[in-house]
């Protein structure tokens, strides 16, 4: 990892600089390289100040915090860096698992909740795809042809309007009828 560190308000001091480099150290088993860090640390009145930036990995975060020890704001900072790394981690790999599977169904919808999360079930997903061939008809000649397949619904071009339509097969036996609608301005 790349380690930059800045003093503002600050006499420049190696331990102060040392400690923050050892302290990003343990970040390395996290980030793939080339990772960036900068550190900005400065002193205002009675506040110390330890603002930290990383760049890794597709993604930027950022740490602030304030205290009356800039060894305690380095580490505060350092304690939020890793919640946002692992968070960040986190999403990442649960993104790329969800591309994994988009690529084997691609009409599947991308933000389907995961099975982890109790609150939300998970969204049924498109399992097969079918091609159908369409031909003009009337709508008589459509419920005709219904009659002598086992499919619940026909897609058809309709003579009349040129428009496709659906034509299903209710529960009770009749059926429903599918037409697009033009939406006038």
């Amino acid at each position: 990892m790349q380690k930059s560190v800045t003093f503002m308000n600050l006499d420049p001091s190696e331990t102060l600089k040392a400690y923050a480099f050892e302290k990003l150290d343990r970040f390395d088993k996290y980030l793939e390289n080339p990772a960036k860090a900068t550190v900005v640390l400065t002193v205002e009145k009675f506040r110390h100040i330890a603002e930290i930036n990383i760049s890794a990995d597709g993604f930027v975060i950022n740490a602030h915090e304030e205290t009356s020890d800039m060894y305690s704001a380095i580490d505060m900072a350092l304690d939020k860096l890793d919640k946002q790394i692992k968070k960040n981690k986190k999403k990442f790999k649960k993104r790329r698992s969800t591309a994994a599977r988009s690529k084997t169904f691609p009409y599947e919808e991308a933000g389907v909740a995961s099975s982890e999360d109790p609150e939300h079930e998970p969204m049924p997903r498109i399992m097969r795809m079918k091609s159908i061939e369409y031909k003009p008809m009337d709508v008589d000649e459509a419920v005709l042809q219904m009659r002598l397949i086992k499919d619940s619904f026909l897609v058809f071009t309709n003579a009349q309007s040129q428009q496709v339509n659906v034509l299903y097969r209710l529960k009770d036996g009749n059926y429903g009828l599918i037409q697009p609608s033009s939406q006038s301005s």
